[in-house]
């Protein structure tokens, strides 16, 4: 008995939970519904506004552009077409075509328009041109809103369970407000340049190949063999050879008794070396000659002898104090 009992309480249980989630998918579809008719109300005010602009800026037009008669006559036509099925309560269908049909005869005007430099300039057509696009961008962001709570009543509509629940009480699914204008759904060109993208893969242009450096070797016999360049000897290139450069002239150090340059000055080409000549009495000595009556300095060979043929070189000496030693190069006074 008390199984029983649970057994029925447990049901009771799980249809108080069903009932209660069929309440709350109920109350979302009505709360979803009322979404679509809110948000079409805001459409149909920004549409009854433009059927208010359009005749204002057709007599504009008609005042400086008779000769567009045709197209005035277009926009008037489809204005009325369009503002008839709104006060009739037209089904969605048939005023999204009615509105894409207006928008695209208002659009001619505009560009038609353009060849009439003083209607540009009029302050009552720019007013009403002015008006007239802030009423475009608030149609589209409302249809935007409006295709948005579509689409989310639609997904509970086919969405289960909730869709056993939207066929006991009919509800069905709501119409989307598309514009099928190619100029408003068609994608921006982008042209940075010479580089322009339509939706293709870009381009990318491919680079040169050397057939030689990409080849591959296809045998052994085709490979360097390194035991051919063992036992040869390296030779620089010569000047001039191979693109290597000539060098440049530069001064050699003077020899033994040769009179050395002036400061700043290069000796002349070919010019051959001097002889040693002894210096006179009481002349001072020459670069690179002792003085008379002072010792031989280190490293210096004496006059008429060669260092290494039997003779030992004196001791070092030191310089005098405040003087440079004696053989070395006294740079001139400027």
């Amino acid at each position: 008995m008390n199984g029983i009992l649970w057994f029925l309480v447990i049901l009771v249980i799980i249809a108080v939970l069903i009932g209660l989630y069929a309440v709350s998918l109920y109350n979302g579809f009505q709360r979803d519904r009322n979404m679509i008719q809110e948000s079409w109300r805001q459409i149909d005010v920004e549409l009854n506004r433009r059927y208010d602009l359009i005749p204002r800026l057709v007599e504009t037009v008609r005042a400086y552009a008779a000769h567009e008669r045709n197209t005035l006559e277009g926009v008037t036509r489809m204005r009325n077409q369009a503002a008839s099925l709104a006060q009739h309560g037209g089904s969605a269908e048939q005023r999204a075509v009615a509105e894409e049909q207006l928008s695209q005869a208002v659009r001619n005007l505009i560009v038609s328009v353009e060849a009439y430099p003083q209607l540009q300039s009029n302050q009552n057509f720019l007013e009403l041109q002015r008006e007239l696009t802030e009423t475009e961008d608030r149609i589209a962001a409302g249809r935007r809103f409006y295709n948005a709570n579509v689409r989310n009543y639609n997904t509970k509509v086919d969405s289960f369970p909730s869709n056993i629940l939207a066929g006991m009480y009919k509800f069905e699914k709501a119409t989307y407000f598309e514009v099928n204008d190619t100029e408003v759904r068609r994608a921006p060109d982008v042209n940075f340049g010479e580089i322009s993208y339509r939706g293709e893969s870009p381009q990318v242009p491919s680079e040169p190949t050397n057939a030689q450096l990409d080849a591959a070797p296809r045998s052994a016999s085709d490979l360097p063999n390194p035991q051919a360049y063992q036992g040869q000897s390296y030779s620089a290139p010569s000047p001039g050879q191979f693109g290597e450069p000539v060098p440049q002239y530069q001064p050699q150090p003077p020899q033994y008794g040769q009179q050395p340059p002036q400061y700043g000055q290069a000796p002349q080409p070919g010019q051959q070396p001097q002889q040693y000549q002894p210096p006179q009495q009481g002349q001072p000595p020459q670069y690179g000659q002792p003085q008379q009556g002072q010792p031989q300095q280190y490293g210096q060979p004496q006059q008429g002898q060669q260092y290494g043929q039997g003779q030992q070189p004196p001791p070092y000496q030191p310089p005098q104090q405040g003087g440079n030693p004696q053989g070395g190069y006294t740079p001139p006074q400027p």
